[in-house]
């Protein structure tokens, strides 16, 4: 793969999974998947789930390196026969650790989305991506030890992929481990969901959130609690937002939504020419979810009589009570924001100019929020 690519296994402003020493928040699926090793009942497929940017290609990692650097249990000779392990934790200088780290095992393949002959990133995992590991099993059966195969993310395969992928699943090489990310595994073929057992990741609380982040190295902001609030317990969210401006951009929402009903196009029309600036793709697309977000947070108001808990802007929770006053209004920022989302991702797929799209998205809002009134 090109250099010049972004690998697309790894979130940006973050180190790759492989290079992530800890993994936080996600002791229930470590302790899950060691118990299933100690009592000799390692599946051959294992199916990674919970939202993007949790810790799933960090735990992957973790469980290859582990598997790899692990030698079978036998019966110990005249020691007997060692502790199981209590910890998925591979001591650094391990030589698994170092080859994993250098790209360098032979036991372990990454299968994920590839350059295309243009030499840019292809949109699905291709079935050449998946037949690949024909070559690989040929050359690591020699050794007779593990083998461990990472797919990240089993969501992006196309069909033909997936089939290929199936039949692996359907046959595994001997003493083969596949490990499939998916965050929507509601995407992946039945048959594959069938073959494999699940280990579900939650979304970080606050605390393993900022330990999560200072692993990274990335400088917290401000305030917290307006970054928790919207990265839903995800890092990946949490560093997007950082790299990005996304608490700003938010915060600018925020305030544009309190000049509704009667609004403040200037304040308006600056949004939607950041969103169209050269360059600003993948800002715009944050603008997007970040409507998206703000629209989820009017309509729980509405339902509830209260704004959500922390707030994710100075002076959110007025805002969000003033234009989402009772559960009518609310139910109406509901049916709203099917609407708006569904018109916002349409625009983008037909290549609208992206101020345009921001402001027809803003004038709805604005109808929305005149409404009753």
């Amino acid at each position: 793969m090109s250099d010049d690519l972004p690998s697309p296994d790894q979130a940006p402003g973050a180190p790759h999974p492989r290079e992530t020493a800890q993994l936080f928040g996600q002791d229930a699926a470590q302790v899950a998947f060691l118990d299933a090793f100690n009592s000799d009942r390692l599946h051959h497929g294992w199916l990674l789930t919970g939202p993007q940017g949790v810790g799933k290609a960090t735990l992957a990692w973790r469980i290859a390196r582990f598997l790899l650097a692990t030698p079978p249990a036998d019966d110990g000779g005249l020691f007997g026969a060692p502790p199981p392990p209590t910890s998925l934790d591979i001591d650094p200088d391990h030589p698994v650790a170092h080859r994993i780290l250098a790209g360098a095992e032979p036991g372990l393949a990454s299968i994920t989305r590839s350059a295309n002959d243009r030499g840019t990133m292809r949109a699905e995992i291709v079935v050449d991506d998946v037949r690949k590991l024909g070559r690989f099993f040929g050359l690591s059966a020699t050794d007779g030890g593990r083998r461990v195969v990472i797919v990240d993310s089993a969501d992006e395969m196309n069909t033909s992929a997936a089939n290929a992928l199936l039949k692996m699943l359907e046959e595994p090489p001997a003493r083969t481990t596949l490990l499939l990310i998916s965050h929507q595994p509601s995407r992946l073929l039945p048959t594959i969901r069938s073959r494999c057992r699940t280990l579900r990741l939650s979304p970080l609380d606050a605390g393993d959130m900022q330990a999560a982040l200072a692993q990274t190295g990335t400088e917290p902001p401000a305030n917290p609690d307006h970054l928790a609030a919207l990265a839903a317990g995800s890092v990946g969210a949490a560093l997007r937002l950082i790299n990005l401006g996304g608490l700003q951009i938010y915060s600018e929402l925020i305030g544009i939504l309190g000049t509704m009903p009667r609004l403040d196009r200037s304040r308006a029309l600056k949004l939607a020419e950041a969103a169209a600036q050269r360059g600003a793709a993948e800002k715009f697309e944050l603008l997007l979810n970040l409507i998206d977000i703000s629209l989820a947070r009017l309509a729980h108001t509405g339902a509830t009589g209260q704004a959500p808990e922390p707030q994710a802007a100075p002076g959110e929770a007025e805002v969000l009570l003033k234009l989402a006053s009772d559960p009518h209004r609310g139910r109406k920022w509901a049916e709203i924001a099917a609407t708006i989302t569904a018109r916002a991702r349409h625009g983008q797929a037909v290549n609208l100019d992206p101020a345009a799209l921001v402001l027809d998205t803003v004038f709805k809002m604005q109808e929305t929020a005149s409404w009753g009134s």
